[in-house]
C-alpha cells in the first residue's frame, strides 16, 4: 500500500535563533562561516530548486549577502548551479559531508535490526533521531514490508515539541540543558506555548514513570507515537527512537500498554549491544 505523505503545507524550515544566535557571543566565532552553514541549512529533503531570494527568506540574511556565499558554496562544490533558472541545490560535496556523519554512526548499524523487527511486528515506522536545534533530524528509519507507513526517511525533520521522539529527548536532558531548550521553543512558539508546555510537562512524567513518551495528535491530528531516548555509553550526544504511524492503525492503549514498553526494549538492547562493543 502506498505511504501516507506529509502535506508540504506542515512542512517548515529549520527555526534559527537558538543554538547560532547564542554561539556568536564567542569571541572565537566566524560569522562568515555560520552564514555559509545557514545557507546549506535553509535547503530541506522536501526541496529541488531555491533562488537567491528564497534563500534569503529562509535565513534572514541580505540578498547580496546571501549571492556571494551562494558563489563561493558553488566554487567549492557544496550547491550546484541552474544557470538556465538562476536556483542552486544541494551539491556534492554537502552530500558528502552528510554521508560521512552517517558513516560513521556506528549505532545505525546497532539500532537497525532491532528496529526493524519492531517495525515489521508492529506495521507502523519506527526512526532513530537527533537533535538539530528545535527538531529532530531523521538518523534511521524502519518500515515494514507491508503497511501504510509516513512518508518520512533520512535527513526528515520533526519539531522537537509535539512528538514523540523530540519530547524523549527533552525528558533524558539534563535539568538545566532541558530549561534552556523550553525558553528557546517558548520564544519561537509563543502563542502555543501554555498548551506545548503542559504536554512537556507531561512527557517529562511520563518519562519518569513509564520510561517513554507519547504523541497521541499533538504534532499531526491523524499520527500518534512512542518515544524513548538513549544517551550513548561514550557520552556523545543523545539520540531517541519513536514508533508511530496513522491514528487508524494504532490507540493510545495499543500505545501505552504494548508499543512504548517494547520500545524501551529495543533501547536497552541497542545500549547493551554499544556496552559490549
Amino acid at each position: 500500500m502506498s505511504d501516507v505523505k506529509i502535506p508540504r503545507s506542515r512542512q517548515r524550515s529549520p527555526p534559527r535563533g537558538n543554538d547560532a544566535a547564542d554561539a556568536q557571543k564567542d569571541r572565537q566565532f566566524v560569522t562568515a562561516l555560520a552564514r555559509g552553514l545557514e545557507v546549506l541549512r535553509a535547503f530541506t529533503p522536501q526541496d529541488g530548486l531555491l533562488g537567491n531570494q528564497e534563500i534569503a527568506a529562509r535565513t534572514g540574511l541580505p540578498k547580496p549577502t546571501i549571492s556571494r556565499l551562494t558563489r563561493t558554496l558553488t566554487k567549492l562544490g557544496y550547491l550546484g548551479h541552474s544557470e538556465r533558472l538562476g536556483k542552486y541545490q544541494l551539491g556534492t560535496g554537502a552530500l558528502a559531508l552528510g554521508y560521512s556523519v552517517l558513516a560513521n554512526m556506528g549505532i545505525r548499524q546497532i539500532a537497525r535490526p532491532f528496529m526493524q523487527e519492531l517495525a515489521e511486528y508492529s506495521g507502523l515506522s519506527v526512526s532513530m533521531g537527533g537533535r538539530d536545534r528545535l527538531e529532530m533530524i531523521y538518523l534511521e528509519h524502519c518500515r515494514p514490508h507491508t503497511a501504510v507507513t509516513l512518508r518520512l526517511d533520512l535527513g526528515s525533520r520533526i519539531p522537537i515539541a509535539t512528538t514523540a521522539m523530540g519530547r524523549a529527548l527533552l525528558a533524558a536532558l539534563p535539568a538545566e540543558e532541558r530549561k534552556y531548550l523550553l525558553e528557546h521553543i517558548e520564544r519561537h512558539e509563543p502563542e502555543r506555548w501554555p498548551k506545548i508546555r503542559t504536554a512537556l510537562d507531561q512527557a517529562v512524567e511520563d518519562y519518569r514513570t513509564r520510561g517513554f513518551t507519547v504523541s497521541i495528535g499533538d504534532w499531526q491530528p491523524d499520527v500518534h507515537a512512542v518515544g524513548v531516548a538513549l544517551i550513548p555509553p561514550d557520552g556523545s550526544s543523545i539520540i531517541a527512537f519513536n514508533c508511530g504511524g496513522p491514528a487508524f492503525l494504532i490507540d493510545r492503549k495499543k500505545l501505552l500498554n504494548d508499543l512504548g514498553p517494547r520500545l524501551v526494549n529495543l533501547a536497552r538492547n541497542v545500549e547493551a549491544t554499544l556496552l559490549r562493543r
